[in-house]
């Protein structure tokens, strides 16, 4: 029970639910995700099971695509709907602006992190500050922006590296078009080689209806060297 278990995840559970209901089916503690989905996220969930824990860094490093809902005119406190609405605007915006702006993302750049997030800061984390209503400086992180496009209305299908929030770029876009802008839904389509035609339910997990993924089949692109018996005792 070595290996990879991608699964598709519902809304409503949260990241450590999925970990907790496998660990359970599996029959083993050895068990944790590669990129954490809020509760009001479903999709593609990557899971390392016993030994494939290991590949776990080089899992989460990888790229990922996102299909996400955007309500423009609002703003809250978790950059998402389900947040505390600090401001609500009137707005009027014609497509051919909101393409233009939301393409001009297709970049590297200094991504400011959401309050709202499990990013560390003085070894305490950012929503122990907000949920105190503490004073902290944000920190920014280099991301890019592989592709971005608006696919219907202003649903957005994304490509981004690894460490971006859907939510932050939101709020820029929201910024850039002269307003603000909040994350309405989000479905992570794929992680690095996994997508969701990969995926398994929770259902599938529970009654067994799945195969872990070998952790040489996870990497196919990365090259193997094999050793004898006394290379390997050395």
């Amino acid at each position: 029970m070595n290996g990879i278990l991608v699964i598709s995840k519902d809304i409503g559970y949260t990241s450590r639910d999925v970990i907790n209901i496998i660990s359970k089916c599996l029959d083993t503690k050895k068990v944790g995700h590669t990129g954490t989905l809020d509760p009001m996220a479903n999709g593609v969930l990557v899971v390392c099971v016993n030994q494939g824990l290991k590949m776990c860094e080089l899992l989460t490093n990888h790229d990922k695509e996102y299909i996400a809902g955007v309500t423009l005119g609002i703003e809250t406190d978790t950059l998402d709907m389900e947040g505390k609405i600090l401001r609500k605007e009137d707005i009027k915006l014609d497509k051919e602006k909101i393409l233009k702006v939301v393409k001009s993302f297709k970049k590297t750049y200094l991504q400011e992190v959401p309050k709202y997030s499990a990013v560390k800061v003085n070894g305490r984390k950012l929503y122990e500050y907000a949920r105190k209503n503490l004073e902290v400086v944000l920190p920014k992180k280099e991301v890019t922006i592989y592709d971005i496009d608006v696919v219907d209305d202003i649903i957005m299908n994304c490509i981004v590296s690894s460490g971006t929030y859907i939510r932050s770029l939101i709020r820029d876009i929201g910024h850039k078009l002269g307003t603000v802008a909040v994350m309405n839904s989000l479905t992570r389509t794929r992680l690095g080689n996994f997508s969701l035609q990969d995926a398994y339910s929770i259902d599938d997990i529970k009654n067994k209806r799945y195969k872990l993924t070998s952790i040489i089949d996870a990497f196919p692109l990365i090259q193997r060297i094999v050793v004898n018996d006394d290379m390997a005792f050395k």
